[in-house]
């Protein structure tokens, strides 16, 4: 089964699903690239995830199954792509791209149309059924890379922010530093100066992780803004992401 021209956006080195953005998330600046064939592949739901959510080796068997049967419309010229795809659990779509490695290096969604084209292609179809070893255990989430539940309901803005924050929060961690953690928490729960006082490093860093992960609010964004400044890093991504704009493509 094939599906041609397809609009994709590429995200890359994304271990996370919601990284990944749909398309209404799209943006102008955006990289969108033509593919002018691809191979669409009916998985299960418990491979979608594994391709979906993780960084791991991509089972052989579906890997020789695509081989060079993608192609890339550039310049009017048809580039061959080693290992693309379109995958689908019969629920979800996705463009995978390994760039020749044996893992799902690009991901991108698709516009709506052609989602529902790659739907009703494998309509009264049966997934077929790669044998691939799973992660052992829970994925390994931490504070570089947050839970779903973290970032459900967020936009694409505001899980950049978070994200932001989190690397901040990350290097305030690794710098041990009490006095500068006591500020930011104050800052945070000013109503709590007192008890804060009193906070070692890590109960601390603790309290400001765990509230700082729930949600996104005015008083998250403000606290963001002011841990950026004056870090010329930090805040060049700060306002890179300020100057970004959602854009709906028709």
């Amino acid at each position: 089964m094939y599906v041609h021209d397809i609009w994709v956006n590429w995200f890359e080195g994304e271990e996370n699903g919601y990284n990944v953005c749909h398309f209404h998330e799209w943006r102008k600046n955006d990289s969108i690239e033509l593919l002018d064939q691809v191979p669409v592949v009916y998985v299960t739901k418990e491979l979608f995830n594994y391709i979906e959510n993780d960084m791991s080796d991509l089972p052989k068997p579906l890997l020789e199954a695509v081989y060079k049967r993608a192609y890339l419309k550039k310049q009017h010229k048809r580039i061959s792509l080693e290992y693309a795809f379109v995958a689908t659990d019969g629920h979800q779509v996705m463009v995978i791209d390994t760039l020749g490695y044996d893992i799902p290096v690009r991901k991108s969604r698709v516009i709506p149309r052609q989602e529902r084209l790659v739907l009703d292609l494998i309509t009264h179809k049966r997934p077929l059924d790669f044998s691939y070893k799973p992660r052992k255990g829970q994925k390994d989430y931490h504070i570089l890379s947050l839970q779903p539940e973290y970032m459900m309901g967020l936009t694409r803005k505001e899980r950049q922010l978070k994200h932001l924050l989190m690397l901040m929060l990350d290097q305030l961690k690794q710098s041990k530093r009490i006095d500068e953690l006591r500020y930011w928490l104050t800052e945070w729960r000013p109503e709590m100066y007192q008890e804060i006082q009193q906070m070692t490093f890590e109960e601390g860093f603790e309290l400001l992780v765990g509230e700082a992960c729930d949600g996104w609010s005015l008083q998250h964004e403000e606290m963001c803004e002011k841990m950026a400044k004056g870090q010329p890093f930090f805040e060049r991504l700060w306002e890179m992401e300020q100057q970004k704009k959602n854009v709906l493509k028709r």
